[in-house]
């Protein structure tokens, strides 16, 4: 099992790109959150197994009917979150 938290920079508010995220999601073997941040980039929380997750942020970031609207996306791993549940946006 793998968490990420993943870093959307670009025209990523107000495109849709949060239920877009969590539509994805729906095909995939992943939990998490995404919601807006305070200087307008989207923050993804993912976690499931290695390969889901990295073919989710792919599929996101490159695939996606908002991935045009993505200038940059920043990946680390961080501590697994226990509390996870489904896929959520975050308000």
């Amino acid at each position: 099992m793998q968490t990420k938290r993943v870093i959307f920079e670009g025209k990523v508010q107000g495109v849709g790109f949060r239920y877009t995220t969590k539509d994805l999601a729906r095909g995939f073997d992943v939990l998490g959150t995404v919601r807006n941040l305070a200087d307008g980039t989207v923050e993804l929380i993912v976690s499931g197994e290695r390969a889901e997750v990295a073919d989710f942020i792919m599929t996101l970031s490159k695939e996606s009917a908002v991935s045009h609207h993505i200038k940059s996306v920043t990946e680390e791993e961080i501590d697994p979150l226990p509390d996870l549940k489904g896929f959520t946006i975050v308000s």
